[in-house]
């Protein structure tokens, strides 16, 4: 709960950055981004220190560990696992905590992050695109490179606290939610989303799963459920059947304002 809680705040303070400058239905996809790619990050490192049985699982004990593996004989052992585990490998150059050292240091470039996101949608189908709404070099950003170099970085350094490998719930799922009920009336002016209280999704997936608890195989249709697939999650989780995918929720398939998953 204090997780969740830290990182609704978090959420606010970066917003607060970004929205000077653009309405929620634009600032939401920096958010989103950022925090995907922290989450697999956070979770890489979280797994080589089980695999290399690390003491210190701090974000930055974990780093240290995973360059001085990276660049051993062990290297090519580290990453076949990473690439069995998740399907992706973030480079030690490109891990969200190297990024925010970087920050710090003042030597942190958006190419380092813009290669980060490239990396990972290359490696898998499950992952083309997936950032391409992240434009890194948005005049919105700031009128020059610096500018936007400095923005993205804030926004960066507010959410690097967050250990998101520590995160028991659906990270993007609770942000997108948390981000439509706060502006839920700015979000929906370009992108024609709308958000439905996450209690009238559950009594209403109550009402639809009546009976029906211990069926297999069937399927719902809904044609206004939008984005975050809310009556979706309901339904499987009052059923204790949530899919454990990777992307269950970021990675649907929009067909013009309708969403299938």
């Amino acid at each position: 709960m204090t997780l969740t809680k830290d990182l609704y705040q978090k959420l606010w303070n970066s917003a607060d950055i970004l929205r000077s400058n653009m309405d929620a239905s634009e600032y939401k996809s920096y958010l989103l981004g950022l925090i995907f790619y922290k989450y697999l990050s956070d979770k890489q490192l979280e797994y080589v220190g089980e695999l290399m049985e690390v003491e210190d699982l701090s974000l930055e004990s974990l780093q240290d560990v995973y360059e001085e593996t990276y660049d051993s004989e062990d290297g090519e052992e580290l990453v076949y696992e990473l690439n069995v585990r998740f399907s992706y490998v973030i480079k030690p150059a490109y891990t969200y905590t190297k990024f925010i050292e970087e920050i710090d240091d003042k030597s942190f470039e958006l190419e380092h992050l813009d290669q980060g996101f490239r990396d990972i949608e290359q490696a898998s189908k499950d992952f083309e695109n997936m950032f391409e709404d992240v434009d890194l070099y948005s005049k919105r950003l700031g009128s020059s490179l610096q500018r936007q170099n400095e923005t993205i970085s804030k926004v960066m350094k507010e959410i690097a606290s967050l250990d998101l490998s520590l995160y028991s719930g659906d990270v993007l799922g609770d942000v997108y939610e948390y981000m439509i009920g706060q502006f839920a009336t700015e979000s929906g002016k370009k992108a024609g989303e709308f958000y439905t209280p996450q209690q009238v999704s559950s009594l209403m997936a109550k009402i639809a799963m009546d009976g029906k608890e211990d069926i297999k195989g069937f399927t719902v249709y809904d044609p206004t459920m939008g984005f975050r697939v809310i009556i979706v999650i309901e339904a499987n989780s009052y059923v204790n059947t949530r899919s454990s995918r990777l992307l269950p929720k970021f990675k649907t398939q929009k067909i013009n304002s309708w969403c299938a998953a």
